[in-house]
């Protein structure tokens, strides 16, 4: 195994450490912090402190630090999450999910940053297209990362399912499905489970989420560290001002204004499984212990589907998988737009997360390789903005999900979907006009020391270290 899979293996591990603990905690917040949308504001929170923490700290934090170390202290932000579950209430939740969201950004775009740069490198050495490494290698990444679903969410149903005292009332089942409105559904307390069986989750959630830490910060390779060493040296000759805009001068690229949809669509679709579907539709029917198990089926399809997608993609086309995603997610909404969900149903129930699971392999593994691809010389900035984006997509949807009714919300996302699609194959057509550049190896030579005072903070830490 080359040194560049291993690095690969351990973002990718250390990644599903981290999100086995907040992906669980995240499925449950809608469910489980009910109480005047408490659990679904502070998700909000989350995106918008990531969409703040995109227009300056990733190009900052990465040149600065590298890629690692911006990993490892962004992974501390995420563990405060958990820390404030335990004695949930509006100052220790809002506060924790500032913390986290100002720590998403970074963390996001130096793994983008890190596994490009690692496509880019062993595409040099074997003599392949990058374009095709980095696919495989982001098929990689989500096929394990995706997978923190399925033990996530397996620690929740076990844990909650030894609750023997959960009922889902008569009554609630008329308000399931695409039928409710925030006037007509509460969580009862019947369906939620014992306060210490919430702390015992909480207890395990924090333990992994420290084990990531370590695991990353002892076994990753600093593949960026002279760059990011030679740029500290020489930042006095550098604009705070570019390095703070860098992420807002990439905008003036058309191709990148012309991915919002797509990258926004990300988070509408995510928080719809996330924070409508769990609640309305499982935790409503079924009760919350079973939303562990649902989410679980689009854990392990996600994983599935990542992996195969990353290496189809070579053979198929991107335009080909985001068109199966598309379809997939309208047959979805349409589907769950007229279903009324009911316990005797219960198969019905895991169906749709699979199928979501699929869809979404796409917008991830795709979309992550696709910003890789075009904006191959502006990389942390063409990142911040993408986790800028689809937060925004992801604080849009939470902010307006204690408003308005669920058929709204379904309506407003196949609009957002149509709207992806048409921006989307309009990028895939100036690109088959206008294609990106392939980097070269000139491109992972380390810059001579007249270069570095030139550096401006759009330029992508390219030099690696094996």
């Amino acid at each position: 195994m080359s040194r560049t899979t291993k690095n690969v293996l351990v973002v990718s591990f250390g990644f599903l450490l981290l999100f086995t603990a907040y992906g669980g905690l995240q499925s449950l917040q809608s469910s489980l912090n009910a109480e005047d949308g408490m659990g679904v504001i502070s998700l909000s929170v989350i995106y918008g402190a990531i969409i703040l923490s995109s227009m300056f700290l990733p190009p900052i934090m990465i040149k600065n630090l590298g890629c690692k170390w911006t990993i490892v202290l962004s992974m501390g932000c995420y563990v405060a999450y958990s820390f404030g579950n335990l004695a949930p209430g509006w100052a220790s939740l809002m506060t924790t999910s500032a913390i986290l969201g100002m720590g998403g950004s970074p963390l996001w775009s130096a793994k983008c940053t890190y596994l490009t740069i690692s496509g880019n490198k062993r595409g040099q050495k074997t003599n392949k297209k990058s374009q095709d490494i980095i696919n495989q290698y982001f098929g990689i990444f989500f096929f394990i990362f995706q997978s923190s679903a399925v033990w996530g969410n397996l620690m929740s149903s076990l844990i909650f399912g030894q609750d023997t005292s959960i009922e889902v009332p008569e009554e609630n089942l008329q308000f399931c499905g695409a039928t409710s409105c925030v006037e007509n559904f509460t969580v009862a307390n019947s369906t939620l489970p014992a306060r210490h069986l919430v702390n015992t989750l909480l207890g395990c959630y924090i333990g992994v989420g420290v084990l990531a830490i370590i695991f990353v910060a002892v076994f990753l390779d600093n593949i960026d560290r002279d760059l990011a060493k030679e740029f500290r040296k020489t930042k006095g000759n550098q604009s705070f001002c570019n390095t703070f805009l860098a992420t807002f001068k990439l905008l003036r690229n058309p191709k990148l204004l012309l991915l919002i949809p797509l990258t926004m669509y990300s988070g509408f679709e995510q928080s719809f499984l996330s924070g409508e579907y769990t609640k309305n539709y499982v935790t409503c029917a079924i009760g919350i212990h079973y939303v562990g198990f649902a989410m679980i089926c689009f854990g392990a399809s996600n994983s599935l589907c990542s992996f195969a997608f990353g290496r189809l993609a070579q053979y198929t086309g991107r335009i080909a998988l985001f068109s199966l995603a598309a379809v997939t997610n309208l047959g979805c909404f349409l589907g769950l737009l007229y279903w009324k969900p009911h316990r005797d149903q219960l198969g019905v129930f895991f169906v749709f997360p699979a199928l979501w699971g699929m869809a979404d392999a796409v917008w991830q593994t795709q979309t992550n390789a696709l910003y890789g691809i075009l904006f191959a010389k502006d990389k942390e900035a063409a990142f911040a903005n993408y986790r800028m984006w689809e937060s925004l997509g992801f604080v849009i949807a939470f902010a307006y999900s204690t408003f308005i009714c669920l058929s709204t919300k379904i309506y407003v996302a196949l609009a957002v979907l149509a709207l992806t699609m048409v921006t989307y194959l309009y990028v895939e057509y100036n690109e088959y006009k206008h294609p990106a550049p392939e980097v070269t190896t000139d491109n992972l030579q380390k810059p001579e020391k007249a270069d570095l005072k030139e550096l401006n903070d759009n330029d992508i830490i390219t030099q690696t270290r094996m």
